[in-house]
């Protein structure tokens, strides 16, 4: 039997924190979700607008956040400032949500975001009927969901291994996809880019349509353009999260105090900057509405698929491949190492299997690696990976609005404690910050009551669980 190590070890720096930040948000979504965003909005200038919207509401939670990470520098993160803030019952529905939802259904998506794309060099991984293994009733079992879950098992392997493996891939991957991104966006800018197309995209930019294939385009007025904005949102906001996965290793980060909230600062900032850019990009190169080369209508949503084509030719399709593969495989691995320690966390607080909060000798959390591994991979066979996605959003929303009151009710129940870092243009941004997001969830359960409803429907099924787990360890508060 190995001994276990019963603490954590700091040693991630500030570049490792950021890589963390920036390769975590980064998977697939960049390069397909800004299609059903234009289908929603129809406009070039409001297709901006969305991405601009949420990168302002992520890097003002990740301002905001430099506070609370400041003042609890340790592992769990989200979990602990809402416990801290409110009560136990708050922090165990986040981690309730973030094992049966938020971390894992993301980790599945990434990963048979991975799968597909490399489907390109593999046909045998695309996802269709021709490549089914077996089926029995509506389950179906495709080689693509295989690869997938395999990826999820290596990554985790490694990051059984002790911080340095999973640390050495983050780094590599996350500034291999920063600067294929980069290169994308200038080489589309001055190889690719129209003029005609550029002045025909924003001919019309602020008029709000819905597109539909075939050419048909509603018009969308009144309260119906904040509910179009809020449906376009859940892909931006997806593509755009998991910036505070970083907060969830405070505990082997080395100055946590000061390098959590600047690496939480940097890591949005560079993202939000490229995902504009990006969009940009797609608009200088590709007509906003039309066939399989525009940005509305390119073939299986792959936006930056079609923008490559145009850039290199017929190789374009395998270049986006080739980066997409890069991005997601850094991405699984920036959620796996990070997810884990919110188990940890749960666990030495008696509400987690007990067996999540201890250490391996390498001074991980080897069984929440595995236990996060394992539902995960079980959403990969799910094949309902994409509903899940829609449901993402609305959750994650809801617990970043909750997060950022608790700094205003942390200011009120504990005004001494120290605070090296304070939310930057409190309280002014933190609020900004809160009526978007509320007006976001509301607009959301609005358009999209199915997915949304469920959602919320999984945050309060933890309510009868909290209360079993809390009366086994006798911590009812």
């Amino acid at each position: 039997m190995s001994t276990t190590q019963q603490e954590f070890k700091p040693s991630l720096s500030l570049l490792d924190a950021t890589m963390i930040v920036a390769g975590s948000m980064i998977g697939s979504g960049i390069f397909i979700v800004s299609a059903d965003i234009s289908r929603n909005v129809g406009g070039a200038g409001w297709l901006l607008v969305v991405w601009l919207i949420t990168g302002f509401m992520t890097l003002t939670a990740a301002l905001s956040y430099g506070e609370l990470s400041a003042m609890f520098p340790k592992a769990g993160g989200q979990y602990v400032y809402l416990k801290e803030a409110f009560n136990k019952l708050a922090g165990f529905l986040y981690g309730w949500s973030f094992f049966t939802v938020i971390q894992t259904a993301t980790i599945a998506a990434v990963g048979v975001a991975f799968s597909k794309f490399t489907g390109y060099f593999i046909p045998a991984l695309d996802i269709n009927d021709e490549n089914i293994l077996f089926q029995i009733g509506v389950f179906k079992l495709y080689p693509a969901q295989i690869v997938s879950i395999l990826v999820i098992v290596l990554l985790t392997y490694i990051n059984t291994k002790g911080v340095k493996g999973g640390k050495m891939i983050q780094n590599v991957f996350t500034i291999t996809k920063l600067l294929s991104l980069f290169g994308l966006i200038v080489f589309g800018l001055l190889l690719a880019a129209k003029a005609d197309v550029w002045n025909a995209n924003w001919a019309n930019a602020w008029q709000m349509n819905q597109l539909s294939q075939g050419g048909a385009i509603a018009g969308i007025a009144g309260t119906a353009v904040l509910g179009a904005i809020a449906a376009s949102m859940t892909g931006s906001i997806f593509s755009s999260d998991a910036w505070n996965n970083v907060t969830f290793i405070a505990g082997e980060i080395k100055n946590p105090k000061r390098n959590i909230g600047l690496s939480l600062f940097l890591g949005t900032l560079i993202v939000t900057l490229i995902y504009v850019a990006a969009n940009v990009m797609y608009i200088s190169v590709l007509p906003l509405n039309g066939g399989e080369q525009s940005i509305a209508f390119a073939k299986q949503d792959r936006v930056a698929v079609a923008a490559a084509n145009e850039i290199f030719g017929n190789i374009g399709t395998y270049v986006i491949a080739v980066m997409i593969m890069i991005s997601t495989f850094g991405c699984i691995n920036g959620l796996v190492l990070s997810g884990a320690r919110v188990y940890y966390t749960m666990a030495q607080d008696g509400l987690f299997f007990k067996k999540a909060g201890t250490l391996n000798k390498n001074a991980v959390p080897q069984w929440a690696l595995w236990a996060q591994c394992v539902w995960a991979a079980l959403l990969c066979l799910s094949g309902q990976y994409g509903d899940l996605l829609d449901m993402i959003s609305f959750v994650v929303v809801l617990f970043y609005v909750l997060t950022i009151l608790g700094i205003f009710v942390l200011r009120i129940k504990r005004p001494d404690m120290e605070r090296p870092y304070k939310a930057f243009a409190y309280p002014v941004l933190p609020v900004i910050y809160i009526i978007l997001g509320l007006t976001f969830c509301f607009f959301l359960i609005t358009m999209k009551p199915l997915y949304a409803g469920i959602g919320l429907g999984i945050v309060l099924l933890g309510i009868p669980v909290y209360y079993i787990a809390a009366a086994k360890q006798n911590k009812i508060n």
